[in-house]
This record gives C-alpha cells, sequence and structure tokens, in this order.
C-alpha cells in the first residue's frame, strides 16, 4: 500500500466515525475531510473545488429548496388527511399514504416527504387504534420506490445521469426513468396496500395520547 492510499484510507475511516458519533454535522465531516485531501495531497489544489461546479449539485440544492417549499405550504398535508378522514380500512388508508409518498417523492427528496407524511400516519394511527408501525414502514419503502420514476427524485439517478453524459455525452431527462420507474412503483404501492399484514405487530398497542 502506498502512502497516498494510507491517507485516503485513514481519511475515510476518520470520517465514518465521525458521522457514526453523530458529534458533528455532516457537512462541517465532509468539508474537513476534503480539507485534509487537499493538505495531504491526495486531492491536487486545482480541484479541490471542481465537484462544486458539477450541475447535480445546483439540482440537489433546488430540489432541498422545492422540498422545503412544498412542506411549509401544507397543500399536500391537508388533501390527505381529508381523504383519510373518510375511510377506516387500513388497506385503503395505507394505500392513500404510500402512494402519496411514492408521488411526491418523484420530484423531492424522500426525507422531505416522510417529514410531511409520518405526522399524518402516527395520527392515524392512533385514530384508527392500530400501531403506527403498521403505517410507518411503508411509507420508508413508498419514499424509496417512488424515486425512482423521475432523474432528480434520487441522488444516484443524478449521479449515475452524470456518468452518462461523460461516457456517451448525452445524460438522462427527467423522465427517461418513468417507463421502469413507474410500473415499479404502482405494484410496489398495491403490494403494500396489502401486504402491511406481514409487518410485525406492536404488542403494546398504539401510543397514548397525552390528556
Amino acid at each position: 500500500m502506498t502512502l497516498p492510499q494510507g491517507e485516503s484510507f485513514a481519511i475515510l475511516a476518520l470520517m465514518l466515525v465521525l458521522f457514526a458519533s453523530d458529534r458533528m454535522r455532516y457537512d462541517l465531516v465532509a468539508g474537513l475531510a476534503l480539507i485534509a485531501a487537499a493538505l495531504t495531497g491526495i486531492v491536487p489544489p486545482d480541484r479541490v473545488f471542481e465537484g462544486f461546479s458539477n450541475p447535480v449539485i445546483i439540482i440537489i440544492a433546488s430540489v432541498l429548496v422545492l422540498s422545503r417549499a412544498i412542506a411549509v405550504s401544507g397543500v399536500v398535508e391537508g388533501v390527505i388527511r381529508r381523504i383519510l378522514g373518510s375511510t377506516e380500512s387500513t388497506s385503503v388508508q395505507i394505500g392513500v399514504l404510500t402512494a402519496s409518498v411514492a408521488g411526491l417523492s418523484a420530484f423531492m427528496k424522500n426525507v422531505g416527504t416522510l417529514g410531511i407524511f409520518m405526522p399524518i400516519a402516527i395520527q392515524t394511527a392512533e385514530r384508527s387504534k392500530r400501531p403506527p408501525s403498521l403505517y410507518l414502514m411503508p411509507l420508508a419503502f413508498g419514499s424509496l420506490v417512488g424515486g425512482t420514476m423521475t432523474l432528480i427524485g434520487t441522488g444516484p439517478n443524478l449521479l449515475i445521469s452524470t456518468v452518462r453524459q461523460e461516457l456517451e455525452g448525452k445524460p438522462f431527462r427527467l423522465f427517461d426513468l418513468t417507463p421502469v420507474g413507474l410500473p415499479l412503483t404502482v405494484v410496489g404501492v398495491l403490494f403494500l396496500a396489502v401486504g402491511w399484514r406481514l409487518i410485525p405487530k406492536n404488542r403494546r398497542g398504539p401510543p397514548q395520547t397525552e390528556q
């Protein structure tokens, strides 16, 4: 193993330790790792900030802004609450929640969509006197498969598009992934709408709200 290789592994190991400890912000850890790589010569000085010129960074930042705007507006949350308030069927409730999360995840980060729908799912579970786990796990799966429908659905889609552009000179367009991602998402949502019965039940029951 050469010295640069050893330094690279050391920086990566330290990053993993800092990420796992959760004592420092992730962006700060990444920035410090970049500085360390530059100081040790692993990354040439003229290429230290080359990654910030990548359009993927701008797209991800734009998606985060869009996600925040949708969450703050409360429009989606209000519509879903009205729909769920008119049904007591667990399958319908989970199907509506999962489909909504999947559809929104196609255009915003899955963490943001979960942040919008998790409180709704928990309140629905409390109202229906069912364990929240029956609603939360399908939400997680729905947000993952929903991100496969568009180019901006997940970070890996954007990275693959960038690699394709470098190799073939042509990136993926926004809906190039939809013919594969949409059927996958539909099948996933339909399965979760009935497959929630396979989720282990919480024997303690739904959480009790404070009086």
